[in-house]
């Protein structure tokens, strides 16, 4: 398939999702210009707030694959990725990210994520959501383990 045949069906899937009562987002992965798996937004049905069409794609793609590294891949999503999904894209690592409307087409139908881009500026302590520090010295300890672990799989 060629990148707009596939941006089409993650359009295409934005749409039919509506009618399934989800969210108007779509998105596909491919190799090679064959489709791995699909993802739309489910995030009011599923009470997911995670369940966004980018990382159930993602998701779907790893398990069908069966690995977490999705290089050779790449991302046609029928919106710019959200700071959430753009993060799990780059953990995936995804080769590429094509998408139809902008991050300013989304805030002007009420799905705006400026305040996340915003506040990933500002130090921890300014932030609007606290976040505090907490038994450190103890966390530390899996942190050493892993260091010293000699078949962990790096990802």
């Amino acid at each position: 398939m060629t990148k707009e045949e596939l941006m089409k069906e993650a359009i295409r899937l934005s749409e039919e999702n509506l009618d399934n009562g989800g969210g108007p987002f779509g998105a596909v992965i491919a190799r090679d210009g064959e489709i791995v798996a699909t993802g739309v937004n489910r995030v009011t049905a599923s009470h997911d707030p995670t369940a966004h069409a980018e990382v159930s794609a993602i998701r779907a793609a790893c398990q069908k694959l069966n690995t977490f590294n999705l290089s050779g891949c790449e991302i046609y999503t029928s919106c710019e990725p959200c700071p959430m999904c753009l993060a799990a894209i780059y953990w995936a690592h995804l080769d590429k990210v094509y998408f139809g409307n902008g991050k300013t087409d989304a805030k002007d139908i009420g799905f705006d994520d400026s305040f996340i881009y915003d506040e990933l500026t500002l130090p921890r302590e300014k932030r609007k959501l606290p976040a505090e520090m907490l038994l450190d010295k103890e966390a530390i300890r899996a942190f050493k383990m892993w260091q010293k672990k000699q078949d962990k799989i790096e990802y």
